[in-house]
């Protein structure tokens, strides 16, 4: 059973599952176009700054918490919404969350809530009884993996390149994920500012290939 519980998660975080993650940048576009990100040592050191201090920390948190049993998933929803920095990176969390809710929803027949990602996921992962530190890594890859994407096809890098860059982030991966599955609501915390201002930046970039 814990394969096929492995199997359904890596499915629900794979590019081909309807969430749109391909078309959110969460701000990288904007510091594609300041020429902040160009090449691969520029992109891995913005990506953990996000992973460690930005939305990648505070969503692991709030995955970890979801996942717990009798986890309020509401409230954990309301913490999400209001740490939200911007009106796009709300938009990105709510949109991915709602799309995963339903597909999921609709392939298992089980309810599950339209709420910010990480929340809706550990709703959704929580009956799947895999470790905490096992859904957290593979939501920290995917997370990051889409990123790398964006960074191979604009700024670009090669296909091999973003590949060996998202290898060498697994240690800082596993690391992170296994401090969020003890971490409490206490532990949330953020400070990567200049990853929000190119969020809130790219609301009014006058080209706009991603949806933030």
């Amino acid at each position: 059973m814990t394969d096929l519980a492995l199997l359904a998660l890596t499915q629900w975080l794979s590019p081909a599952f309807p969430t749109g993650g391909f078309a959110y940048s969460h701000g990288l576009e904007r510091v594609i176009a300041r020429n902040e990100v160009t090449d691969a040592a520029t992109l891995s050191d913005w990506l953990t700054d996000i992973l460690r201090h930005g939305a990648g920390w505070q969503d692991a948190v709030l995955l970890a918490q979801a996942l717990r049993p009798g986890a309020d998933h509401a409230h954990l929803a309301a913490i999400a919404r209001a740490l939200a920095p911007s009106a796009e990176r709300l938009a990105e969390t709510l949109d991915q969350g709602t799309a995963l809710a339903r597909t999921v929803a609709d392939i298992t027949g089980r309810s599950i809530p339209a709420c910010p990602l990480p929340v809706a996921l550990g709703a959704a992962a929580q009956p799947l009884g895999l470790p905490p530190q096992t859904v957290i890594a593979l939501f920290l890859q995917a997370f990051a993996g889409n990123l790398v994407l964006v960074a191979v096809r604009h700024v670009p890098l090669g296909q091999t390149e973003g590949q060996r860059l998202l290898a060498g982030l697994a240690p800082r991966l596993a690391a992170l994920a296994e401090r969020a599955a003890i971490a409490g609501l206490d532990d949330l915390a953020t400070a990567a500012l200049a990853g929000d201002l190119a969020a809130m930046e790219h609301e009014t970039q006058d080209v706009r290939i991603f949806r933030t």
